[in-house]
């Protein structure tokens, strides 16, 4: 059983895990290179230990130290309980979800061993909004897409918004990182893949038309939010897809476009 330990200092150093965490640049820094993230929340917390993450430690106020009593007798990492407002003082912000947790990050699977089984991938670049990510995880996960490739200049996606948007789906769909951008497409493409670029140009070919759906193995691109993919990206693509608008709107935010996107890609799925 973990151990529970009273801190009422906010500079005690067993906290640093916790320190700033609105800092997005110091903790971008900071989190990669010491090998942990942050969960935030009962349910994040959960779903990262069932998926195997190990807890470097937890904390929490004292209310919720009840409610976490099973994670706690489960796991030996120690358990700081400390006051909201010590909370606030070492994390930077009001952690109304009462409980957090450090989780030390695992290597990155490479890119090569997630296409050997996948159907159905997600390739984002400069995807770089924490929330985004976040979102497109979520989607990714419940629309049955097999694995997420990130350029090198997408956001982490353990970085605690975009595991707190996603509700911890980032635990539930791997990822990998293409270091050789836009290189790395042609290994995709390699993999058997047909890779698909989504854009709302008007040459591109109309999801229904292309019909994603019943190809065997599709890679489906998404770019950043504004800018969308890159010339690079766009011409490394076999096809160009867009989702057919209405009401004269010309795209969507990039996370409801990849939901709508990820039900194109999967549709029937289950029957092919």
């Amino acid at each position: 059983m973990a151990e529970l330990i009273t801190i009422d200092d906010p500079d005690d150093p067993r906290l640093h895990d916790y320190t700033g965490l609105t800092d997005v640049e110091l903790r971008r820094r900071r989190e990669p290179a010491e090998g942990l993230f942050i969960a935030e929340g009962e349910k994040v917390v959960r779903r990262a230990l069932q998926a195997g993450y190990a807890m470097r430690s937890m904390l929490l106020s004292a209310k919720w130290v009840e409610v976490m009593q099973d994670v706690i007798e489960d796991s030996e990492a120690p358990v700081y309980v400390v006051t909201p407002r010590l909370a606030e003082q070492v994390t930077g912000y009001h952690v109304h979800r009462g409980a957090l947790a450090s989780m030390q990050r695992r290597p990155l699977p490479a890119a090569g061993d997630l296409l050997a089984t996948a159907r159905r991938v997600v390739v984002m670049e400069r995807v770089n909004d924490h929330t985004n990510i976040g979102a497109i995880f979520r989607s990714a996960a419940a629309l049955g897409m097999d694995a997420v490739l990130l350029s090198p200049d997408c956001a982490d996606p353990l970085y605690r918004r975009s595991v707190k948007v996603s509700m911890g789906a980032v635990f539930s769909v791997p990822y990998a990182r293409l270091e050789d951008w836009p290189r790395d497409l042609d290994a995709v493409r390699g993999a058997g893949f047909k890779v698909l670029a989504l854009t709302p140009d008007e040459r591109a070919t109309s999801m229904d038309d292309a019909a994603p759906h019943r190809l065997e193995r599709v890679a489906l691109m998404l770019g950043a939010e504004g800018d969308g993919l890159t010339p690079r990206a766009l011409r490394a693509a076999d096809e160009w897809v867009r989702i057919p608008m209405a009401h004269g709107v010309d795209s969507l935010n990039v996370g409801a476009a990849a939901a709508v996107a990820f039900y194109a890609v999967t549709a029937g799925r289950a029957a092919a």
